[in-house]
């Protein structure tokens, strides 16, 4: 008791330091949901309407059309890296050489911010002067430029193909761990029964890294959901509201609108999706260490 004692006390500090920095900003923010906020000479003034808020944010369609964009964005976006990370993980593991340099240059692209590689992107693709469709035209794979963030299509593939060369690389690391892991005498074993490659990979790769593929979903899918910066510099929800995202509609509500209260509305249920998604794939990670 008096060890644990000591432990709570030393501790305390930083754990009220942690809930001022989180707790007290989720409060605010459901008393803000709760409240009509009008912006006064003396300051800001608070008037409490309830549920008022939550209501017109469900019965708005562009909250429903920015759920839809950014559920099926997740949906895409972690699929492909899923699969490509899966790729990338089992070549790097077959190398025999070179292994340390290209696992370095993987956290080039990880590393990066965000919005400078979205800027990046946003020259790549421009319908101009971008490097996309010089490569393309060159190629003869279309014969004029490609106006890619003009169309809602174009626009959704760039934020794909910028999204995939970021955030590929770090689920690439993860199941890499999962792959080096695994015993290459089953790999041996396999082949001497005739199995190929495929049945190798289906049957005795992907089963056994499991739990580092639903940790690498995971991680994805709650920061894909949130996606706010890719989106705001590269295609800025456009064109029209194509591309926005339930993050970047809180964000023109709050900053642009100044609807204080409808904004965090909207931001407390984005959080609310975001901990049930979370709390779905804990469960299942837990089950799957459970049965493992």
């Amino acid at each position: 008791m008096r060890s644990r004692r000591r432990g709570t006390l030393l501790s305390a500090p930083a754990l009220i330091l942690v809930a001022l920095v989180t707790l007290f900003p989720i409060a605010f923010s459901v008393y803000l949901s709760l409240s009509d906020v009008q912006a006064g000479v003396d300051g800001y003034e608070f008037s409490f309407t309830g549920t008022d808020n939550y209501a017109t944010a469900l019965q708005s369609s562009a909250v429903w059309r920015a759920l839809r964009f950014t559920a099926l964005y997740t949906v895409v976006s972690v699929t492909i890296e899923i699969l490509l990370g899966l790729g990338i993980a089992v070549i790097i593991d077959r190398m025999t050489r070179g292994t340390g340099l290209v696992l370095a240059m993987l956290l080039i692209p990880w590393a990066t911010i965000t919005v400078v590689s979205a800027q990046l992107w946003s020259y790549i693709f421009n319908g101009v002067y971008g490097l996309a469709n010089h490569v393309l035209v060159t190629l003869h794979i279309v014969s004029s430029p490609v106006t890619f963030l003009n169309s809602p299509s174009g626009a959704f593939l760039a934020l794909l193909v910028a999204d995939a060369w970021k955030t590929t690389p770090f689920v690439a690391l993860i199941l890499f761990g999962g792959v080096r892991a695994i015993d290459k005498e089953l790999y041996s074993a396999a082949r001497l029964d005739g199995a190929g490659e495929w049945r190798i990979l289906t049957s005795i790769t992907v089963p056994l890294i499991r739990q580092a593929m639903i940790t690498a979903i995971v991680f994805r899918v709650l920061q894909a959901f949130g996606i706010f910066d890719l989106p705001f510099v590269l295609t800025n929800g456009g064109p029209g509201s194509a591309t926005q995202s339930i993050a970047m509609l809180a964000y023109n509500a709050l900053f642009q609108d100044l609807n204080i209260g409808y904004g965090a509305a909207i931001s407390c249920v984005t959080t609310l999706v975001v901990v049930v998604l979370a709390v779905v794939f804990l469960r299942a990670f837990r089950a799957e260490n459970v049965h493992g």
